[in-house]
């Protein structure tokens, strides 16, 4: 045994941060894929959808009329209300989100979802947030376990004085 260098890998705080940045993100992904099949109208698409989601949802509808677009909001049994923002042609151009249990985004964004999973995939991302940010699609998401907002919106279908900041 004498003689025999012992070789020990140091771990810095970088690659450790590194590490865990990937496994949270592995688990956000296995999270959002192993979520029940309910979630709202899907961005980008008509909103016809809505009474069968809050139907689905087990949830409760409201609708909320604003100048330029009406919301549709649904409240789930599990707290998490899903806000679909449809403009005045009935097209879904935002959708937001807050609870204690995340939506199940590969309905909500539906054919922006496999974009997104790409973008965030490719990125390094902070513990408790993510944000996917091209011309044609806006994701915003955060929490943690039991809190988690977000919101997912089409610039290009946002009605004529429409405010981002709107979306919430």
């Amino acid at each position: 045994m004498q003689g025999r260098p012992i070789f020990r890998q140091v771990e810095t705080p970088a690659c450790r941060s590194q590490r865990r940045s990937g496994a949270l993100l592995s688990s956000l992904a296995l999270v959002m894929l192993a979520l029940p099949v309910c979630a709202s109208a899907t961005l980008g698409e008509n909103s016809s959808s809505t009474e069968s989601d809050r139907a689905t949802m087990n949830g409760t509808l409201q609708l909320l009329p604003a100048a330029k677009y009406t919301v549709h909001e649904i409240q789930t049994p599990s707290g998490t209300t899903i806000r679909e923002y449809v403009a005045p042609a009935g097209t879904v151009f935002a959708v937001a989100w807050q609870g204690p249990v995340m939506p199940d985004l590969r309905l909500a964004l539906g054919k922006y979802f496999d974009r997104y999973i790409a973008a965030v995939a490719g990125k390094q991302t902070g513990h408790r947030q993510t944000e996917v940010r091209e011309a044609d699609l806006v994701v915003q998401s955060s929490g943690h376990m039991r809190s988690f907002s977000g919101r997912a919106f089409l610039p290009q279908l946002l009605p004529q004085g429409v405010a981002v900041e709107e979306i919430r």
